[in-house]
C-alpha cells in the first residue's frame, strides 16, 4: 500500500467515524423544537470541540446556532454552508443511534437517524473545512459555517438569527440537506394558516339551540377543494397545492355542540409567489354566511427559491464536481421548503446539495453510502476553493 493510499483511508475513516459520532449523539425533534437541550448539546458538545481541535473558535448565537468564519473578511467573495442539528424522532426505526456499518448492493454505507438528511452533510463539510485548514489554504474571502438548532421545524427562524447575529450576508449560501449529490437549485416555499370558525356551544340533545362550528368548518373544506389558486402551473413543480393537515374542535366536553372548530392549512409557494397574496385570494376567496364567523391567522412562512443553471454558483459547482472527479452536477428541485428561499428572497444565490437520498427521509430504514460521503467532501473542499481560496 502506498503512502498516498494510506492517507486516503486514513482519511476516509476520519469522515466515516465522525458521522457514526454524529449518528451516536441523539438530536430528536420535541415539542420544544430549537430549545430542545439535547439538539443544543449536540452543536455544544459534539460539533464545537470538534472545530475547536481544528484551531477554529466557533461563536454562538442567541438561538444557541453555531458560527464559525475562516478567511479574510473584509476582501473578495463569501460563502455559506448552512448545516442542521435536529433530526426526525427515531419513531419505529430500530437501532437508530447506532451507526452500524452495512453492506447494500451499492456498497458500504453508514445506517441510522439522520444520514440521509442532515447529518452526512455536517459530517462532510466539517471534513472539508479540516481538510482546508490542515492544507493551510489560504481564503482571500469569507467561509461561513453555521449550525443551527433547526432542521425539522418548518420555519426560517435559525436562519434569520444566525444572519442578525453575523450582521453581514453571504454572496452565496450551500444548504447542506441530503439531495443524493445532485443540485437542488429549486425548492417551494410554504405557509401554514388555521381557518378559525366559531358558532354557539349546546347540548348536543337539542342542536337546534346552538350553531354547530363542525357544519361551518365542512363549508369551509368544501369550498377551498374547489379553489382555484390562481397561479399557473410551474414547469419543474406544476399546479400549487393547499392540504389540510389538521383539525380541532371546542370545548373538550362530552354531548356539547362545539363553538369553535380550527382547521391548519398547508399552502405550498412556488418561485415568485409572495406568502401574503396567497393568504389574501383565500380570505377573499371563501367565505361563512351568519350565524357562522370566520378568521384567519397565519403560522410560519418559507419562502420558494429558484436558481438560474447559468448562475455563478452553479458554474462553480460544475468546476467542483469536475474537480472532485464526479460526473457533471444533475439539477433537481425539491418539493420540500427550505432556507435557501430565506436567502434567495434577499437575492442571494442558493442551492441545497448533500448526501443522503431524499426517499429515505423520515424512514425506518436510513442509510448513507460511505463513497457518497466522501464525495461530497471533496466537491465541498472544491466549491471553496474556487469560490474564495488564492490562486
Amino acid at each position: 500500500m502506498t503512502n498516498s493510499e494510506t492517507a486516503s483511508d486514513r482519511r476516509t475513516l476520519r469522515l466515516v467515524k465522525r458521522l457514526q459520532r454524529y449518528v451516536r449523539f441523539p438530536s430528536e425533534q420535541t415539542e420544544l423544537q430549537e430549545h430542545d437541550p439535547a439538539v443544543r448539546a449536540f452543536i455544544k458538545d459534539c460539533v464545537d470541540p470538534e472545530l475547536r481541535r481544528m484551531g477554529l473558535t466557533p461563536k454562538f448565537d442567541p438561538m444557541g446556532n453555531l458560527v464559525v468564519e475562516l478567511g479574510e473578511g473584509g476582501s473578495g467573495r463569501s460563502i455559506m454552508f448552512v448545516a442542521y442539528a435536529m433530526t426526525h424522532p427515531a419513531a419505529r426505526m430500530k437501532d437508530p443511534f447506532a451507526a452500524a456499518l452495512i453492506d447494500t448492493p451499492r456498497g458500504k454505507a453508514v445506517r441510522g437517524r439522520g444520514v440521509a438528511e442532515q447529518k452526512t452533510s455536517l459530517a462532510a463539510i466539517c471534513g472539508a473545512i479540516e481538510d482546508i485548514v490542515s492544507n493551510g489554504t489560504r481564503l482571500q474571502g469569507r467561509l461561513v459555517l453555521v449550525v443551527t438548532t433547526a432542521g425539522e421545524t418548518g420555519r426560517h427562524d435559525a436562519v434569520a438569527s444566525v444572519t442578525q447575529f453575523l450582521g453581514h450576508s453571504p454572496d452565496a449560501v450551500v444548504v447542506c440537506v441530503g439531495t443524493n449529490n445532485k443540485v437542488a437549485v429549486g425548492n417551494k416555499g410554504r405557509i401554514d394558516f388555521d381557518v378559525i370558525v366559531k358558532g354557539k356551544t349546546a347540548h348536543s340533545s337539542a342542536p337546534w339551540d346552538g350553531v354547530n362550528a363542525i357544519s361551518g368548518a365542512c363549508d369551509i373544506l368544501r369550498q377551498l377543494k374547489a379553489l382555484d389558486l390562481g397561479v399557473p402551473a410551474h414547469p419543474a413543480f406544476g399546479m400549487p397545492t393547499l392540504t389540510p393537515t389538521a383539525i380541532d374542535s371546542q370545548p373538550k366536553a362530552t354531548h356539547t355542540v362545539p363553538d369553535e372548530v380550527r382547521v391548519t392549512f398547508d399552502r405550498r409557494l412556488l418561485p415568485g409567489e409572495a406568502p401574503e397574496q396567497a393568504l389574501e385570494r383565500i380570505r377573499d376567496a371563501v367565505h361563512l354566511e351568519p350565524p357562522w364567523t370566520v378568521s384567519y391567522q397565519l403560522g410560519p412562512v418559507m419562502y420558494p427559491n429558484e436558481l438560474d443553471t447559468g448562475s455563478e454558483l452553479f458554474r462553480q459547482l460544475e468546476v467542483a464536481f469536475n474537480a472532485a472527479g464526479q460526473p457533471a452536477p444533475e439539477a433537481i428541485y425539491c418539493n420540500f421548503a427550505l432556507d435557501a428561499g430565506y436567502f434567495g428572497k434577499q437575492g442571494i444565490e442558493a442551492v441545497m446539495l448533500g448526501a443522503g437520498e431524499i426517499e429515505q427521509f423520515h424512514s425506518n430504514e436510513e442509510h448513507v453510502l460511505i463513497e457518497d460521503l466522501l464525495a461530497l467532501t471533496d466537491v465541498y473542499h472544491h466549491l471553496v476553493n474556487g469560490y474564495i481560496a488564492l490562486k
